[in-house]
């Protein structure tokens, strides 16, 4: 089995994009027996020549009711060539919170247009959101080519306003590949209906897109998840740090910081349930030994001591709000970065993305569900944390509320000046 590749799917209302879902699914043999049968049983009901595909992602009762896409739901499939974890995120402008779910963690973002609707205001706040989140790589998967006679001229005009507008964001590696989920053209199998266009399939694009970036040419961060300390005649003086690797390499013998702290030691040995390792490399979940017996717990990050996170009480970042509650300036929340949550107050919102022109205009008001903006954070004790557009993994946060544990904003620690606007 080959690597791993997490993409995050998003498109507007009604553009096909659980058919295209299912039919990856289906065509890649990822379907359990049951499954398709319920879907078969279902598509009969319903009077359907064959499977209706759809259904294999929208998997719930009252969603199937009234034929719509509500929930993000991660899908699971592989072929021999690679593994892909699927966040299949809903159509709806309300749901924009959904896709930066998704996306946050996706290397590549499949964004759906209907071929008869082209490029519509959704489909440029998919684009913007995938481009703030640093995705490095989108498809534009223009659907539903067999309602537009598979004209090529059409797929052609859509594909260039996207592509504009895309690079005007800083995504630079844009490709569109034209298609009928419904029919299967070209999603695993190549179109015999779209002679003339020569790219990869779908399903041939992701399985060749690079997501493999070298992980020594980044700092390492290892947030505390927890310490151990076993009890025992063998091992009375073991003291480990587990955690996962965010991102870098975790080797034996090299220096690091434990922040907020400040203090310098060196990695003596690094745990795992399947013995000890001289290197650990990002998403491995080890045990860390150090040299000195440092006063560590959960949410303090182990950083490569020659380039260590930046430590701040005053936290300048861009937000997407997520919720439907609104915080006012002065109020209370709490940041969660990694395993660290730190108490704040709310200093002021500064600025606003407009979605359809990408103006940045001032803004003093709290935001609404599915704004984005820059905002202003006094946080009540210092908090290690990157740059985002350098550090992706440990330059983002959570913003929660402090009474109900409702999560407030998505935010990552970058200005929205550093988002240029499409040529």
């Amino acid at each position: 089995m080959g690597d791993l590749l997490r993409l995050a799917t998003a498109g507007s209302v009604d553009d096909g994009k659980s058919t295209l879902v299912g039919r990856l699914l289906y065509d890649t043999k990822s379907v359990l027996a049951d499954q398709l049968e319920a879907v078969n049983r279902v598509s009969e009901a319903r009077g359907l020549e064959g499977p209706d595909l759809a259904l294999l992602t929208d998997g719930l009762r009252a969603e199937r009711e009234q034929g719509i896409t509500i929930d993000v739901a991660y899908r699971y499939f592989s072929t021999p060539k690679r593994s892909f974890i699927l966040a299949d995120t809903p159509g709806h402008v309300q749901y924009t919170r959904n896709m930066v779910t998704g996306a946050s963690t996706a290397e590549l973002a499949v964004v759906l247009v209907d071929a008869r609707n082209g490029v519509v205001e959704q489909t440029r706040r998919h684009a913007t959101v995938a481009a703030l989140l640093g995705v490095p790589h989108v498809a534009l998967a223009v659907n539903k080519m067999d309602l537009v006679a598979f004209d090529e001229s059409v797929f052609d005009s859509i594909a260039k306003e996207f592509d504009e507008y895309a690079r005007g964001l800083g995504i630079n590696d844009v490709i569109a590949v034209p298609l009928s989920a419904l029919d299967g053209d070209n999603v695993v199998d190549r179109s015999n209906r779209m002679t003339w266009y020569d790219g990869p399939t779908l399903l041939e694009y992701l399985e060749a897109v690079p997501v493999l970036v070298d992980p020594g040419h980044e700092p390492l961060r290892f947030p505390v998840q927890y310490v151990i300390r076993p009890q025992s005649v063998e091992h009375p003086d073991y003291r480990g740090y587990a955690g996962h690797v965010a991102s870098g390499v975790a080797k034996v013998g090299d220096q690091v910081l434990v922040q907020p702290a400040g203090r310098t030691t060196t990695i003596t040995g690094i745990d795992t349930f399947d013995g000890p390792l001289d290197e650990a490399l990002p998403g491995r979940s080890i045990t860390l030994l150090l040299a000195d017996d440092l006063d560590i717990s959960r949410g303090d990050l182990i950083s490569a001591a020659s380039e260590p996170a930046e430590l701040t009480q005053e936290l300048k970042a861009t937000v997407c709000w997520l919720a439907e509650q609104t915080v006012p300036v002065r109020g209370r929340v709490l940041v969660k970065s990694g395993t660290r949550t730190v108490r704040a107050i709310v200093q002021s919102f500064d600025q606003l993305l407009e979605i359809d022109s990408l103006a940045i205009d001032a803004h003093s008001d709290p935001f609404a569900l599915n704004e984005i903006g820059t905002i202003t954070l006094r946080l009540a004790e210092p908090l290690p944390i990157d740059d985002y557009r350098t550090h992706r993994h440990s330059g983002a946060f959570l913003m929660i509320d402090e009474a109900d544990g409702t999560t407030l904003a998505a935010g990552m620690v970058l200005a929205l000046e550093e988002l240029p606007t499409p040529r």
